[in-house]
């Protein structure tokens, strides 16, 4: 099974003086080793798109979209999938939003993580509100900075223990360090998974929706450091985790069911 993953790629720039002179360094980092081996060990194939690349790589067409069980947008902003090459020469051309609802409506799994550039983002730059890709969610983004730094840690309070999504799951959760704030549709579309309280407001972490065809997954924190503690990202239910929501999302858990009965 191949996955897509648009995201997760961080470039940093910075300058040292040193009394007159100046020397500018830059450096690149993935943020999604960990998730990318996690999937890797289910045997299950990720074709990764770096942030800066989504622009010029990500698919215009909805039959290269379809070349994947499942596409996962992490850490990547709304603008980013929007101006496309030709819209950046002043051509009309494809809205990727809506090439991503489609998708799912046809039947493709679409999973949204978090992140400083997730659903609204940290900064409100992330900007998935009132776009296609939030109507197939099972949350909706807050229209304004959503993200919420916790360093003392956040513990997650499972809500429904015996989804498949929380197959091999047991205990406590190790703590997460920071999520996106989001709104739990309670109109009978989605479940809701897992929760974080957090000053009286149970967030959102974890949800889930069926949509037209296709399954979609909304996971508030990050896939990896920094808002995901060491801790969990060493925690032996991390992997499975991640494997969960691809197999659910997918529909590939219900593939191996009925192979186990």
């Amino acid at each position: 099974m191949n996955v897509l993953l648009a995201g997760e790629t961080f470039s940093a720039m910075t300058s040292v003086a040193t009394g007159a002179d100046v020397i500018t360094g830059a450096t690149w980092s993935n943020g999604a080793l960990a998730f990318n081996a996690a999937l890797a060990d289910a045997g299950i194939a990720v074709t990764q798109i770096g942030g800066e690349r989504c622009g010029a790589e990500f698919p215009v067409d909805l039959a290269t979209l379809q070349r994947y069980r499942a596409v996962v947008i992490s850490d990547v902003g709304a603008l980013t999938l929007l101006v496309t090459p030709d819209t950046r020469a002043g051509r009309t051309g494809v809205n990727r939003l809506e090439l991503l609802k489609t998708y799912v409506e046809d039947g493709g799994g679409l999973v949204v993580a978090g992140g400083y550039m997730g659903f609204q983002g940290m900064f409100g730059t992330a900007r998935f509100y009132d776009t296609a890709v939030e109507d197939v969610l099972p949350v909706r983004c807050l229209p304004f900075s959503d993200g919420l730094e916790a360093p003392e840690g956040l513990s997650a309070s499972v809500v429904q223990k015996d989804h498949p999504l929380l197959d091999g799951i047991d205990g406590a959760w190790p703590p997460i360090l920071g999520l996106n704030k989001l709104d739990f549709r309670a109109d009978g579309s989605s479940q809701l998974i897992a929760s974080c309280p957090y000053r009286g407001t149970n967030w959102p972490l974890l949800a889930v929706r069926q949509y037209g065809k296709g399954r979609t997954v909304a996971w508030a924190t990050d896939i990896g450091p920094h808002w995901l503690s060491q801790q969990f990202v060493a925690w032996e239910g991390y992997p499975r985790l991640m494997v969960n929501m691809i197999d659910w999302v997918s529909v590939r858990h219900d593939h191996h069911t009925r192979h186990q009965k």
